[in-house]
């Protein structure tokens, strides 16, 4: 891929998720993952756009959640075509009139033109486009001394915890497509990303069995040299391609959109620790995993872990890896739709990730998780468990 000009990306600042209550979400992020509140959208805020919001901080994520006030706003028409989920990715860019121009000249299609807002501390300038992430849009903010954390928001005294899990920055998002070229070609020539990494797969049954079932995926992930903000982007694989995890979520999401955001910490096995013990569901690992994860690790070339297996056994952690003491850890939270035993919830999860040394996406464990499942499913042929959704 040939290099362009940087964006001047610094970073992800927020995900704005749209639902359709927020006191439930409220609960899940205060309550269970000790995220501190922010504030609240103020009355003319709420008014003009004609939705109620909230903010919610841990570390370097910062998540805005949104739900309709009657009609007309924009988390009514995401939710009127969609279950709840990420509507809109925040960037934060270094000059926001070199990104405008740069998008400009490479085909952006742009929602606003850029829009300032003032405070005593300083300046807020932004603009938002369209994507092919399906209904979810990027807005590139440029903050100055500003104060707030956007136009109209009201700050409130502290609300939840202190984030005793450590969560720190979104080490990635994850998008599925049920076509994923054009986004490629989208970030690319658009966005000025490159490629960082890629794997396609298909479960092992398909050899065995051509007329059986399956799921499988390719994926590819894009990055942003300069600030490292990556993209990692599914599609379904062949020849079960309905039966694919990445096409039910995009059935489920009744299109292409974000499937997970992935947040770092620096000692998952605390943290998860913690987060079960706050009630906190994840999806569940086959013990079988485990069983292999010894001689696994020797073939992949990772060797020796700090970690103990049987403690990363009891907490249901994957592990993966490509070279020696090069490793990463992870562990996926229940997609919402499950953690609230409500379809309209939808199908967004979190991902829980502690880099040691390796900077890949856990490929190794989506295989190493399906064949485990095939094994168990073996030993018990009337129990057909769902594939994983990674």
């Amino acid at each position: 891929m040939a290099s362009r000009a940087s964006l001047g990306i610094r970073r992800i600042e927020a995900l704005h998720y749209y639902v359709h209550d927020l006191e439930r979400t409220r609960r899940f992020f205060v309550d269970k993952l000790d995220f501190v509140e922010l504030g609240r959208s103020g009355p003319e805020l709420e008014r003009d756009g004609r939705q109620r919001s909230a903010a919610f901080r841990a570390g370097g994520a910062l998540f805005v959640i949104h739900q309709p006030l009657g009609e007309g706003g924009r988390a009514w028409r995401y939710l009127r075509k969609h279950p709840e989920g990420v509507g809109t990715v925040v960037l934060e860019v270094e000059e926001i009139d070199r990104a405008f121009r740069l998008l400009d000249e490479r085909g952006g299609t742009f929602i606003t033109d850029v829009q300032r807002f003032t405070d005593d501390g300083g300046t807020l300038a932004m603009f938002s486009i369209t994507t092919p992430f399906g209904d979810t849009t990027f807005r590139f903010t440029e903050r100055r001394g500003y104060t707030k954390l956007f136009q109209g928001f009201v700050p409130q005294p502290a609300a939840g915890g202190g984030n005793r899990f450590g969560f720190g920055a979104i080490d990635h998002l994850t998008a599925n497509f049920q076509t994923m070229k054009p986004a490629l070609l989208w970030m690319e020539h658009v966005l000025g990303f490159q490629q960082l990494w890629d794997i396609a797969f298909h479960t092992r049954d398909v050899a065995a069995n051509e007329g059986g079932h399956g799921s499988g995926l390719k994926s590819i992930v894009m990055w942003d040299p300069a600030s490292g903000v990556k993209f990692a982007n599914n599609e379904p694989f062949r020849p079960f391609f309905k039966d694919s995890q990445i096409n039910i979520f995009a059935e489920d999401n009744r299109g292409d959109g974000i499937q997970h955001s992935a947040l770092a910490v620096a000692d998952i096995v605390g943290a998860v620790r913690g987060l079960r013990a706050a009630g906190v569901e994840f999806m569940p690992t086959p013990g079988s995993y485990y069983d292999v994860l010894p001689e696994r690790l020797q073939r992949i070339g990772v060797g020796h872990i700090d970690e103990s297996i049987d403690v990363l056994r009891g907490l249901e952690i994957l592990i993966d890896g490509q070279e020696e003491h090069q490793y990463l850890l992870q562990i996926f939270l229940k997609e919402a739709a499950g953690l609230y035993h409500d379809p309209e919830a939808g199908p967004f999860f979190f991902e829980i990730i502690q880099r040691k040394g390796d900077q890949g996406f856990g490929a190794g464990n989506f295989r190493a998780l399906f064949e485990a499942i095939e094994r168990e499913q073996a030993q018990d042929p009337s129990r057909r468990a769902a594939p994983p959704r990674m």
